[in-house]
């Protein structure tokens, strides 16, 4: 089973990495696809840059960095990945990256918004992921002490 794990280097995608580790422990044969999504360039950086190559790199190395944490975990575990960075509006690279990369599913953590922030902001990544994702979608809710 190949498993798409979306991780911004954040505790809380950390303690998403670390539930994917118990599931490999408790027995599930899986490799995984650590996944960071950038924010697209303004069109004022991209009319400014000297050089558009140096904001995409910029991105890829922003993304790389994000992804690091999550992948020595990974690594320090013998469970076998490979990473990708994308940049976008992060469903739609989502999705492209789950078809991309052949994933069975996707694990990723839920920040359950209030429904003031739901009113203000519509609906959340998970959310939309759910609703449009080809494959299941297993939400990791944070740890209590949050």
């Amino acid at each position: 089973m190949k498993i798409l794990l979306p991780v911004d280097g954040t505790d809380l995608s950390l303690h998403e990495t670390r539930f994917a580790l118990q599931l490999v422990r408790e027995g599930l044969k899986a490799s995984f696809v650590l996944v960071n999504v950038q924010e697209q360039a303004t069109f004022y950086e991209i009319v400014t840059a000297q050089d558009p190559a140096l904001i995409e790199n910029a991105a890829y190395e922003a993304g790389e960095d994000l992804i690091a944490p999550s992948a020595r975990l990974l690594t320090e575990a013998g469970v076998p990945f490979e990473t990708a960075v994308a940049s976008g509006e992060p469903v739609n690279s989502l999705l492209e990256l789950i078809e991309l990369h052949h994933c069975d599913m996707v694990l990723m953590g839920s920040r359950a918004l209030g429904p003031w922030r739901r009113l203000i902001e519509g609906a959340s990544t998970s959310r939309k992921l759910i609703d449009e994702s080809p494959v299941p979608v297993l939400l990791v809710k944070p740890p209590q002490d949050r």
